[in-house]
């Protein structure tokens, strides 16, 4: 999954339309299946059942700039929204197509009479609010670096700004059958080349305050999930990382009474982890809008976890939960 970035400054007057028309109100398709092509318009309803989605376009630009940068996107890419310094909006895309009929009847044209022809839509879309800094130094670009055209981020840089921010791909067309007959040619040739060790020995770098830590949260061989609030074995609960581990500094790191909480692995530690819920100011358990989405965690949420409040909150901690709220739960996009 590669990273697009995508500029869209919400505080021009067009870009502001074009998002609430697109984005905020998602394209129903029947509605233009008259400047569709029948098989578009079929790959879209089989990738979005109710009959509508949230689409967005690119214009060739001046001389066909845009268009080499176009063909390094593909389907389960993932799409980062930015204007006034910060990135606000993000989504996988989910199918790409071009149509300047399309795009000219919702979007209408540019000052040079071109139009967003080169056009996708999004699944599991949800809001940000991360400035733009925060994003140069994570990235180590120039601090003077701005997105300014539509643009695609290498492997490396993809993956780190995928993990700190625990983007997660959703629906999206599948590669055609020539491309899957050939990764599967490739993976069996793998496998019958393959003549290395069968046996190999494996080692895990322990993290020196992982044991502290516990220690700290477990007293007689139990505890109390800081998020569900059921009292576990300790084997099934662990010392959870309230901020990403891999975000903090040596001194958040050190700060054994207040970065970890319990969180038991019968499914809490993985809803907070990839952000399906949060914890706001005061403890209060706050839900992501993109659970409802994955029935068997929606369940989870309602039968464990909805109107909670987490007593493990306090000021203290309210930094790490802070990060957490901005940087890993599942916000929805901004209307």
């Amino acid at each position: 999954m590669r990273i697009v970035m995508q500029p869209a400054r919400r505080s021009e007057k067009d870009v502001e339309q074009h998002y609430q028309d697109t984005i905020v109100k998602p394209v129903v398709f029947d509605d233009h299946t008259d400047v569709l092509d029948a098989a578009t318009v079929d790959r879209l309803r089989g990738l979005f059942p109710d009959g509508q989605a949230q689409m967005w376009g690119v214009v060739p630009g001046k001389k066909g700039v845009n268009v080499s940068r176009i063909k390094k996107m593909a389907p389960g890419d993932w799409v980062f929204f930015s204007g006034d310094k910060r990135l606000y909006f993000g989504g996988t895309i989910a199918l790409m197509w071009r149509s300047k009929d399309l795009a000219t009847r919702l979007w209408g044209t540019d000052g040079a009479g071109s139009t967003w022809e080169y056009m996708y839509a999004l699944s599991g879309t949800r809001g940000f609010d991360i400035p733009v800094e925060e994003v140069r130094q994570l990235l180590g670009w120039n601090p003077n670096r701005n997105i300014m055209g539509i643009s695609v981020l290498g492997d490396e840089e993809s993956e780190r700004l995928q993990t700190y921010l625990t983007l997660e791909a959703a629906t999206a067309a599948v590669t055609d059958d020539a491309e899957d007959a050939a990764d599967a040619e490739r993976a069996a040739a793998a496998v019958a080349a393959f003549d290395g060790e069968l046996e190999r020995t494996a080692r895990r770098a322990q993290r020196g305050e992982q044991a502290a830590l516990k220690r700290s949260l477990v007293s007689g061989g139990a505890g109390r999930c800081a998020l569900c609030g059921r009292a576990l074995p300790a084997a099934f609960l662990i010392a959870a990382h309230i901020k990403k581990r891999s975000e903090c500094s040596d001194e958040e790191k050190r700060d054994l009474a207040n970065i970890a909480m319990l969180a038991c692995t019968l499914g809490c530690d993985a809803v907070y982890e990839h952000g399906y819920v949060t914890v706001g100011v005061g403890g209060i358990l706050e839900i992501s809008p993109l659970a409802a989405g994955i029935p068997e965690i929606a369940a989870y949420i309602a039968d464990r976890l909805s109107g909670r409040t987490v007593g493990w909150w306090t000021p203290q901690r309210e930094p790490y939960y802070q990060w957490h709220r901005t940087h890993t739960f599942k916000e929805a996009p901004p209307a």
